[in-house]
């Protein structure tokens, strides 16, 4: 056994340049919270900081190829890893952990820690009162790896699964560009000769989800998708976190949405997101569901939504947590091609949507894939001689 300190550079944490000075930050240094290690791959950060707010501040800079991990945050955040692969600062409550290249495979260690994520989560709620993990905890966390011949024929392995994951995330990204800009290049054509304003309970329905009470054991597990706002944190929704069971469809207020449904976070960390169903799916009260009357009209309601999503937010409620009402919504107004119009627009985006839509059904079968793979490539349960 050895520990991670001794086959690392460096095991560290970073901060946070103060808040209050403007000249801080919207630099073009890249500076990362710990809510980015979502991402397994980093190569760039949501916010950036000035060359005097790295001065002025305890941020440390960590390096292309190490490992970092969130030490605390709501949720599911803490104990998240990501691989960095370029250089930027982090905050206070992201650990570095800098590999020696003679001593373990970056990528390797890497895999590891996302394959030890529960465990971590666990370690710090019982070595510390704030159930944080620290860099105390992480340098003394003991191992046992392979040589590292096997440590790289493992995270090669892996890591081909995840480029062609990122290869199918970049293409659906520029897919994704090209239907914004084909929509972009029909509304600045549409005058009152081709098109109408219409409110979108006019030609659509707006349904609020709801919750199966969870006291109900019977309500729950079972074949019916259910999703919940936290879930539109993408542009398209393939898989749901839980599934109900009929009784609980019918003794609630939620309703089944079909495929191709846009639906809209109104409340919560992911308020204003907007995604798109790509299966049949319920969904809690903090969503709702925009279903057209006319599925012609489908793919132009979702990116009119996410143009748009901007006069929406404008307009939400509410003190302590603040959300988009459904009236606002269902009286949003939209411009609305004529027939004709609408017609060519879905024809054209139609199999850039559906292209899209197998990519992230690719993407969750490889997923799937790695996360089976990787407990067993770590534990050597698969003999890579004979397997690769």
């Amino acid at each position: 056994m050895t520990k991670i300190i001794d086959i690392t550079k460096r095991v560290y944490s970073g901060g946070t340049p103060d808040t209050r000075k403007k000249e801080y930050w919207n630099g073009n240094i890249k500076w990362l919270s710990s809510g980015e290690t979502r991402n397994n791959f980093i190569f760039d950060t949501d916010k950036k900081i000035t060359e005097i707010g790295v001065k002025n501040s305890s941020t440390k800079l960590a390096l292309k190829g190490s490992i970092v991990m969130a030490c605390a945050g709501q949720g599911f955040t803490r104990g998240q890893t990501s691989y960095l692969m370029e250089d930027m600062y982090i905050n206070q409550s992201v650990i570095c952990i800098e590999p020696a290249e003679n001593k373990v495979d970056g990528l390797y260690l890497y895999y590891f820690f996302k394959n030890n994520y529960q465990l971590l989560r666990s370690l710090s709620d019982d070595h510390s009162s704030r159930g944080s993990i620290t860099t105390a905890m992480i340098k003394n966390f003991e191992v046992n790896f392979p040589n590292i011949d096997i440590q790289k024929k493992i995270s090669n392995l892996l890591y081909s699964i995840d480029q062609k994951i990122g290869l199918n995330n970049n293409i659906n990204n520029n897919l994704h560009d090209l239907c914004n800009n084909l929509y972009t290049n029909l509304t600045n054509q549409l005058d009152e000769t081709n098109s109408s304003v219409e409110i979108i309970k006019n030609i659509a329905k707006c349904v609020l989800g709801g919750t199966p009470s969870r006291a109900k054991g019977e309500y729950w597990n079972g074949s019916i998708n259910w999703i919940n706002s936290g879930e539109i944190n993408k542009f398209r929704i393939i898989e749901a976190s839980e599934k109900i069971t009929d009784l609980g469809l019918n003794k609630s207020t939620t309703t089944l949405l079909p495929k191709g449904t846009t639906v809209l976070a109104v409340t919560g960390a992911t308020l204003g997101q907007v995604s798109r169903l790509e299966i049949d799916s319920c969904a809690n009260q903090s969503v709702i569901g925009i279903m057209t009357n006319d599925k012609e009209l489908n793919n132009y309601m979702y990116l009119s939504i996410l143009n748009s999503i901007n006069d929406l937010i404008l307009k939400q409620t509410g003190g302590a947590q603040q959300h988009i009402n459904k009236n606002d919504v269902e009286t949003h107004e939209i411009l609305v091609p004529n027939k004709e119009l609408i017609s060519k627009f879905d024809e054209t985006v139609k199999p850039l949507f559906e292209q899209i839509s197998i990519n992230c059904f690719e993407n969750y079968n490889l997923e799937q894939l790695r996360d089976t793979l990787l407990p067993k490539l770590m534990n050597g349960e698969i003999n890579l001689d004979s397997a690769l």
